[in-house]
């Protein structure tokens, strides 16, 4: 059974609008392996990091194809991509000088997105309220995140595109920054995850991704997956 939270997902045709090309691939994944980095993560991280070097030796970061279009879909809503970049560009400008080393779970996907070029979220299902939903804000949705250090609580801008579940926004400007309350931990087992793509990205290359994804987060984790716009 397809679960409520891939079932009743939406994005919303306001946003379909700005990028017709849009695909959200949606992965809940369970029983997954938790922890802290290990071997097999660190390799994972090694190889994108690798992986962005030699994408970057012939062309700056912003004229690769799929990170192109992600600065074109932002400006579309009114973002300034010079300034607020998409977890793919961030983490591909990052990766030369050495990417994160968070959690096992969060290093595999900061890498698959490096390796994949595709903006890659992951969310922790047992914080997740109700189903995901891709839609321009109204600017009164609540958004826990830091700054300086602190806890505090941001809301977006008015048209801002934002993914969102019943209490609030969980990823501001579509794939920049994930909240603090529905991050993946050392101990998540349950997760959902968000591959976001644009043409010129396939959907054979969308599912390889999320294939690839899937293999890394342990032996026993199970996965359903459901995608949203343009090819479904």
């Amino acid at each position: 059974m397809i679960p409520e939270v891939l079932r009743d997902a939406v994005v919303a045709d306001d946003v379909l609008s700005l990028r017709p090309d849009y695909r959200a691939l949606l992965l809940v994944v369970e029983d997954i392996s938790p922890g802290p980095g290990d071997d097999a993560s660190e390799a994972l991280l090694l190889r994108a990091e690798s992986t962005a070097i030699a994408l970057t030796a012939g062309a700056p970061v912003e004229e690769l194809p799929h990170v192109a279009a992600w600065r074109d879909a932002y400006r579309a809503f009114g973002a300034k991509p010079q300034r607020t970049r998409s977890s793919l560009e961030a983490l591909t400008r990052r990766a030369a000088a050495g990417l994160p080393r968070v959690n096992r779970t969060t290093d595999v996907y900061n890498a698959l997105s490096v390796i994949h070029q595709v903006p890659l979220g992951g969310e922790d299902l047992d914080r997740y309220a109700g189903a995901p939903r891709l839609v321009r804000a109204s600017g009164d949705e609540l958004f826990d995140t830091t700054a300086g250090g602190e806890e505090v609580v941001e809301h977006p801008c008015p048209g801002e595109v934002v993914w969102r579940d019943d209490v609030g926004v969980t990823c501001r400007r579509w794939s920049w920054r994930q909240g603090r309350r529905t991050r993946l931990g050392e101990g998540t087992t349950r997760a959902l995850f968000v591959l976001d793509a644009l043409a010129p990205m396939s959907d054979d290359a969308l599912t390889a991704a999320a294939d690839e994804l899937v293999a890394h987060l342990g032996p026993r984790a199970r996965s359903q997956r459901r995608v949203l716009g343009a090819a479904g």
